[in-house]
C-alpha cells in the first residue's frame, strides 16, 4: 500500500467519523488533506468516498427503510414522513446544482475561512445547546412538512464548508422546536437523500478527470468511511441524548483554532 493510499484510508476513517455529528466532515476532509499535501481532481475525493458514509446508514437503518416502503401504500403517516424528507432535501439539490462550479473551485479552496466557521460554528453549537428550549417535536415520522423543508432551507448554509450538513440540520431543528434525539435522527435521514444527490452529481462532474491511482485511493475511503460510519451511526443518538451537543462544539472549536494556528506556522 502506497503513501497515497495510505492517506486515503486515513481520510476514510475521517469521514465515517465525523459524517454523521454536527463537526463538518468536509472541512476536516480538507483541513487534514491540505496539512498532509493531499489532492484530488476536481476535490472529488471528499464528496466520493461519502458512498461509504451513505451505505453505513442505510445498513444500520435498512430494517426501519424496509418497513417504511411496506408502510407506503397504506399509510397516510409513511407517505408524509417521505414527503417531509424529499422537500427538506429539494433546497439543498436545487443550490448545490446550480452552485457545484462555485463551491468546489472557491469554498473548498479557502480554508483559513474553513477554519473560522468552525470556531463560528462551534460557538453557535454551544449556545443553542444551552438554550432552555421546550421541544414540541418529538417523532421525526410526525415533523410537519413546514419544519421539513424550514430544515431544509438550514441544510443549505453546509455548502460553506466547515458549517457542517449535520451540524445546520440539528441546529435549525433544536430552534423550531424539535428534541435533540429527534433532531438528529431527522438529519439521519436527510442525509441519505443529500449525500448521495452530491456523490452521483460529483462522479458526473468528475468521472473523466480520474485516474487508476484515484480510483483505488477513493476505494479504500470508502471502505474505511463505511466502518467508521456504521460505528457511528449505532451510537450517536444515545450519547446526544446523554451529552447533548456540547462536546462537538468543543471541538470544532478546538479543531479550528488548531487549524489556524497551523497555517500561521506551517502555511
Amino acid at each position: 500500500m502506497n503513501e497515497t493510499t495510505l492517506v486515503g484510508a486515513l481520510l476514510g476513517l475521517i469521514e465515517g467519523l465525523t459524517e454523521f455529528i454536527p463537526v463538518s466532515s468536509t472541512a476536516h476532509l480538507l483541513l487534514a488533506g491540505h496539512f498532509l499535501g493531499f489532492r484530488s481532481p476536481g476535490n472529488s475525493f471528499e464528496v466520493l468516498i461519502q458512498l461509504g458514509a451513505i451505505l453505513a446508514i442505510l445498513s444500520v437503518y435498512f430494517a426501519r427503510l424496509w418497513k417504511l416502503a411496506m408502510d407506503l401504500p397504506s399509510s397516510a403517516r409513511a407517505r408524509r414522513f417521505v414527503a417531509a424528507i424529499l422537500l427538506a432535501f429539494l433546497p439543498a439539490a436545487v443550490i448545490g446544482a446550480l452552485a457545484h462550479g462555485f463551491i468546489k473551485s472557491v469554498l473548498f479552496e479557502s480554508t483559513a475561512m474553513i477554519c473560522w466557521v468552525l470556531i463560528g460554528g462551534g460557538i453557535i453549537l454551544l449556545v443553542i445547546d444551552r438554550m432552555k428550549l421546550t421541544p414540541k417535536h418529538t417523532n421525526v415520522m410526525d415533523y410537519p412538512l413546514s419544519l421539513a423543508f424550514k430544515i431544509g432551507l438550514c441544510q443549505c448554509l453546509a455548502m460553506i464548508p466547515g458549517t457542517s450538513r449535520s451540524g445546520a440540520t440539528i441546529a435549525g431543528a433544536l430552534l423550531m422546536g424539535a428534541d435533540k434525539r429527534s433532531a438528529a435522527e431527522f438529519s439521519f435521514f436527510l442525509a441519505m437523500p443529500t449525500m448521495a444527490g452530491a456523490f452521483a452529481l460529483d462522479l458526473y462532474k468528475n468521472y473523466d478527470k480520474l485516474a487508476y491511482d484515484d480510483v483505488v485511493t477513493i476505494a479504500v475511503g470508502f471502505i474505511m468511511a463505511f466502518f467508521a460510519g456504521v460505528i457511528v451511526v449505532r451510537s450517536l443518538l444515545d450519547f446526544v441524548s446523554r451529552h447533548g451537543f456540547a462536546p462537538f462544539a468543543w471541538w470544532r472549536i478546538a479543531v479550528g483554532t488548531a487549524g489556524l494556528i497551523g497555517l500561521w506556522l506551517v502555511g
